[in-house]
């Protein structure tokens, strides 16, 4: 059965790491979802050079709350931060460079849940003949 069309799930999450002379900062990333590509999450960095687009599979996002996940350019596990609080560290590799963050698991679960009210996890679906038809167009 085709999924309602729902609106884009979008947040503002805050990302904490270290800077280059390993001091905390924190800056914040909008994590988007879309029922038109059900299994993908964007996250946009928005970093003072301008904005930097990620696309992550959403089950990697949520399987990252629980345990260690992922083994390509993405990689999450869950921790506590220095305060004990529940957090997933992100370690994005690209040719560029590496950045590991933490994002508090209390942020990712929300913008998930939001997610998943969109689109059940197990009930995606993807319009392969208007992916077809968008191609050969």
């Amino acid at each position: 059965m085709p999924q309602p069309l729902a609106p884009a799930v979008t947040a503002d999450i805050a990302l904490h790491c270290d800077d280059e002379h390993g001091r905390p900062m924190a800056f914040i990333a909008t994590f988007s979802y879309d029922v038109t590509d059900p299994y993908a999450v964007r996250v946009t960095f928005h970093v003072p050079s301008g904005e930097i687009p990620w696309v992550m599979a959403r089950s990697l996002l949520a399987r990252g709350l629980g345990e260690p996940a992922g083994d390509g350019d993405i990689r999450l596990s869950p921790g506590l931060d220095e305060n004990g609080l529940a957090v997933v560290r992100v370690d994005f590799h690209s040719p560029e460079g590496r950045l590991q963050v933490e994002v508090r698991s209390g942020d990712l679960l929300a913008f998930l849940g939001r997610t998943w009210l969109a689109v059940l996890p197990g009930e995606e679906t993807v319009d392969v003949d208007g992916f077809l038809a968008e191609l050969l167009a």
